[in-house]
């Protein structure tokens, strides 16, 4: 057996997590054990599995056409600081109790040095149209070499600054800013920060009007796009009161920052009017009003009735035009008829005529 891929070591902060990786190649493919030596000097060498350490170690592992192993630890603590070894072997006798490995395992070792995390004291501050965020590390602390302002997984703001203090400034109101912001200490390890921005739910409709059908079922939507989400949902109808589940006809579905009512078999009579979300967190409570109109079930066939309409008058029109036109004159006929026959005679009566003047 061979080692193709061997863990590396790596510094982490108390309450991260780390992972290791290995992978190795031989024939028979071999199979591959993780073992630990803490920092302890009395501490030897055990053998780690997959749920140890309260459930805080994973262990995958496959072999296919070559043995990979993947050893994770959350939550770390400094007792987790150490040497992680990766083995090796494809030796037959490999486990076995009593008899000695013709092949010994091979090994391949990493150092895992935890420390204890900087706490950081987050604040926001608001004046004159602005928000301001800031981040300021305890010590001790490593060495930083620079910041970075996160949000969304988009970076707002970077710098190479070295001090354990850092802010950053936004414009416009808190309610129009909600949400997780991080500041990030680029340091061995990197050491990040989190600010929050909190504000009552700004609960918005979907669609502020909604249309169905009689005897459909109809779905009014509200969200809530700011931080932190709703912890409860509730519907009310204009005149009504408070909608729930139990009354068999209304089917309310909330989840984080997203609610959604169906009505069931609308009526023209019953469903029709102003229903409002209300959403409540930790902060304060938001709502917002939707307007539902029921249409009959012929409303659909509207247009359609209009079109033939509009085309049974036209035709009427036409019909009552043609039989009201005066007739039009007979065409002549170039190819003869009586136009040329008129003329003949014409001519014949102005012969006579002169024939009686010379005599």
């Amino acid at each position: 057996a061979g080692f193709i891929k061997s863990p590396l070591s790596q510094k982490r902060l108390t309450q991260d997590s780390v992972e290791l990786y290995c992978e190795a190649i031989g024939n028979p493919i071999p199979e591959i054990q993780w073992w630990f030596e803490g920092n302890d000097p009395n501490e030897t060498y055990a053998q780690l599995w997959d749920g140890a350490r309260q459930d805080r170690v994973k262990i995958n592992a496959t072999y296919n056409l070559h043995s990979t192993s993947t050893i994770s630890i959350a939550n770390l603590t400094g007792d987790d600081s150490g040497m992680y070894e990766c083995r090796a072997s494809n030796d037959p006798d490999r486990n076995h109790l009593s008899k000695s490995p013709k092949v010994k395992w091979i090994r391949s070792q990493a150092n895992v040095f935890v420390i204890e995390r900087p706490e950081i004291v987050t604040q926001v501050t608001e004046s004159s149209g602005k928000l301001t965020l800031s981040c300021n590390m305890s010590a001790p602390h490593p060495t930083i070499t620079g910041h970075k302002w996160i949000h969304k997984e988009k970076i707002l703001e970077q710098d190479e600054n070295p001090g354990a203090f850092t802010s950053y400034t936004i414009e416009g109101k808190r309610e129009e800013h909600s949400g997780v912001y991080e500041c990030i200490y680029e340091a061995n390890p990197q050491i990040r920060g989190q600010v929050n921005i909190s504000v009552p739910p700004q609960v918005t409709a979907y669609k502020k009007s909604e249309h169905g059908n009689e005897g459909d079922t109809g779905v009014l939507t509200c969200k809530n796009p700011s931080f932190p989400a709703v912890t409860t949902w509730s519907w009310y109808k204009s005149g009504h009161g408070l909608l729930e589940n139990a009354s068999g006809r209304y089917i309310i579905k909330s989840s984080g920052n997203k609610t959604e009512l169906r009505i069931l078999k609308l009526d023209i009579e019953q469903d029709t009017g102003d229903y409002s979300c209300n959403g409540t967190n930790s902060y304060g409570t938001g709502d917002a009003t939707v307007n539902l109109r029921v249409r009959s079930r012929l409303a659909a066939l509207w247009p359609f009735l209009g079109i033939v309409a509009e085309v049974l008058v036209l035709v009427t029109i036409i019909f009552i035009y043609e039989k009201r036109r005066k007739p039009d004159e007979v065409p002549d006929d170039d190819d003869g008829g009586s136009a040329p026959l008129k003329s003949n005679a014409t001519n014949h009566k102005d012969k006579n005529v002169r024939q009686r003047n010379a005599n």
